[in-house]
Order: structure tokens, then C-alpha cells, then sequence
């Protein structure tokens, strides 16, 4: 039997609040290589939290941020890797609805 693994990367964009008022957008950090999605989300919580998630941007505080998981699953047949991919999107920290929508719209940009 074939073995099939798994694993989840995130990438999406912080909402901040800006030095001298108001709030913006920026990348967040991209996070790679967790065995399971909620390992994941928890770790960009923490990130959230301690204003790393923002990848060095310099905001005064973190407010949310909406991120979009990547669940890649693979499974080897004949020595061959076989890739399939699925997209989630997750908001966290403590963004109203219009912000989500703001927040969806900075990552189609």
C-alpha cells in the first residue's frame, strides 16, 4: 500500500495598526511544513500575537490576519511523487467582517 503524507503552508496578509494611527496591510510571514492545520493556525496565533506573523514590517500592534492554507498531500507510486493540493481560507486575531473583506482583498492583489 501506498503511503500518503501530509503537510500545511500558510501564506496571506496581517492587519495592522500603523505607527501615528489608522491600519494597514502587509504580508504576513509565510509558515511551512506543519504536520497538521491546526499546528499551524496555533503557531500564527502565537506569531500574531508576539507581532512576528508580520514578516518585519513594523506595525505598532498586529489586529488579525487572514491566511490562506495550503493542505499538500502526497503519495509515491512507483517511485514517483504525486502531488495534490487544497486551499483554505482562515482569518484570526480580531477582525470584523468588513475587515476579513479588506484583508481578501490586499491578497489578490
Amino acid at each position: 500500500m501506498n503511503k500518503i503524507e501530509t503537510t500545511y503552508n500558510a501564506k496571506g496578509a496581517v492587519l495592522g495598526h500603523c505607527w501615528g494611527g489608522g491600519k494597514g496591510t502587509y504580508p504576513s510571514e509565510e509558515l511551512t511544513g506543519y504536520d497538521t492545520k491546526e499546528a499551524l493556525i496555533k503557531d500564527a496565533e502565537e506569531q500574531l500575537k508576539n507581532g512576528s506573523l508580520d514578516s518585519g514590517f513594523g506595525f505598532e500592534s498586529l489586529k488579525g490576519a487572514m491566511l490562506i492554507i495550503e493542505e499538500v498531500s502526497t503519495v509515491v507510486i512507483d517511485k514517483k511523487n504525486f502531488h495534490h493540493e487544497e486551499y483554505e481560507t482562515v482569518s484570526i486575531g480580531d477582525v470584523t467582517e468588513n475587515e476579513e473583506k479588506f484583508l481578501i482583498n490586499s491578497l489578490c492583489d
